[in-house]
């Protein structure tokens, strides 16, 4: 299954007031295969040693897969929640920015996989973290 490619705009938007807009993630790009984000390293997201924090990798980490998921379920159907994720912290990043990129490992008909992985602009990886995604018929 693929994902349904939707402009990053409307998602922005419907990101708005939101913990994805308070922490100035920004959906940057969305194809069949993946979705892509960036995040800022400053004092939204720092812990108090002056680095990422990784909860902050794992908030990107999970609002990637969760968009990308319910871009591949039927909106009128099913909607995806986040069941369980984990994260491996690789390497600090004082400032900048991170970009998260999910792909899909396994996209079944109960639950979805996706793997994050988070770079520095210049490719180092800083973070990588598997998702899965519980999807839920609509009642009613």
């Amino acid at each position: 299954m693929k994902l349904k490619v939707v402009d990053p705009k409307v998602i922005n938007e419907r990101n708005k007031n939101s913990m994805v807009e308070f922490l100035g993630i920004d959906i940057t790009a969305v194809t069949e295969d993946y979705i892509e984000g960036t995040m800022p390293v400053d004092h939204r997201t720092h812990q108090p040693f002056g680095i990422l924090h990784g909860g902050a990798n794992v908030v990107l980490a999970e609002s990637l897969g969760s968009i990308a998921s319910n871009l591949c379920v039927d909106p009128q159907e099913f909607y995806a929640v986040g069941l369980d994720i984990n994260a491996n912290h690789i390497a600090a990043v004082r400032n900048g920015h991170v970009i998260g990129r999910a792909t899909p490992v396994h996209i079944g008909r109960t639950t979805h996989v996706w793997e994050i992985r988070i770079t520095t602009p210049q490719g180092k990886l800083t973070c990588i973290s598997r998702l899965t995604m519980a999807i839920v018929p609509k009642k009613g």
